[in-house]
């Protein structure tokens, strides 16, 4: 039995794209108890590779964890973001909390995919399967499960933060061809839906966190001057507040990942999910798009969490993380 199993705590692998958001997902892993982060994987999706890989090793330096395992996919979206958000990685690795840190990510760095898989044959081996945390899309999972497929043992659940089911997708034709500018895709999804679709097949366990409940994970005035006050006398807080400084004048950004991060924590602020067949549109104008599947094959259905049962909550348990 290994010392993560007898401890009890949750082997947990985040695979992410480099959002301000996904960085404080990863400092919220380390400050729950019950969770085991084994490792980071970074997709360069929302992010510029080589700054964002720079700016998470002195985000693990910062939380006293220089050791933890991090590496890069070599996954291949199919719509790229655009260049205009995807420069947020370069600005975090510039905030003041991180300036005594230098970046020890080797060049070229290791591979997500090799680093995956061979947790997954561990937790095949010793009886105990991961969770997968994944903030970004679905390829650099599907990619190793359709090498491997015999790994999906290792994994006990896969946390999504994805899609959108009954509210509008988030392409913003101001930033992206009006000719594939579609109305109902979310971009993690949007990025290869043909992974989506295979993840949706090789998944035995899926909870997804759609935009149906990120809408409503706003980066409210009240949680950002609690935030603030509390990196007076913490460090963890003043450098989420100084992350999200940097986006809190979008007002589009929410805390999309913290959203699905939080639920791993305490599930209390969430209502109940429903377990839904679903598909997702491949190809054509509506490519991203997500919808219930109402002549789906046999399979386990993903469970949706669509609405907080209680927001206030949400948040109070957020601050108290970072306090």
């Amino acid at each position: 039995m290994s010392a993560t199993k007898q401890a009890g705590r949750k082997p947990v692998v985040l695979i992410h794209d480099a959002a301000i958001d996904e960085y404080i997902s990863t400092m919220l892993l380390t400050r729950m108890p019950e969770i085991d982060l084994l490792g980071v994987i970074i997709i360069n999706a929302d992010c510029i590779a080589q700054p964002a890989l720079d700016a998470a090793s002195k985000l693990h330096q910062f939380l006293g964890k220089p050791d933890l395992p991090l590496a890069l996919s070599r996954a291949r979206g199919w719509n790229a973001f655009p260049w205009s958000y995807r420069g947020d990685c370069v600005n975090f690795g510039k905030i003041p909390s991180l300036a005594p840190y230098q970046s020890k990510i080797s060049q070229p760095p290791p591979s997500g995919e090799d680093l995956l898989a061979g947790i997954l044959k561990r937790a095949v081996s010793n009886g105990n399967p991961v969770t997968l945390l994944m903030t970004g899309p679905f390829t650099p999972l599907t990619d190793v499960l359709t090498a491997q497929p015999g790994l999906a043992k290792g994994i006990a659940t896969v946390v999504w933060m994805g899609g959108a089911i009954n509210v509008q997708g988030n392409l913003d034709p101001t930033t992206v061809n009006p000719a594939v500018a579609n109305t109902h895709a979310e971009w993690n999804a949007f990025w290869d839906p043909f992974a989506v679709q295979q993840g949706f097949q090789l998944c035995p366990s899926l909870q997804i966190f759609p935009l149906d409940i990120t809408d409503s994970a706003k980066l409210s005035p009240g949680f950002l001057s609690s935030l603030q006050q509390q990196g007076n006398t913490s460090r963890f807080s003043k450098l989420a507040y100084e992350g999200y400084s940097l986006v809190m004048q979008e007002p589009f950004y929410d805390m999309w990942d913290v959203t699905a991060t939080y639920w791993l924590h305490d599930k209390s602020p969430y209502t109940a999910p429903v377990s839904k067949p679903l598909k997702i549109t491949t190809w054509g104008f509506e490519q991203g798009w997500i919808q219930v599947d109402s002549r789906p094959p046999a399979g386990t259905d993903p469970r949706l969490f669509l609405s907080f049962s209680n927001p206030d909550a949400f948040y109070a348990g957020v601050l108290k993380l970072l306090a």
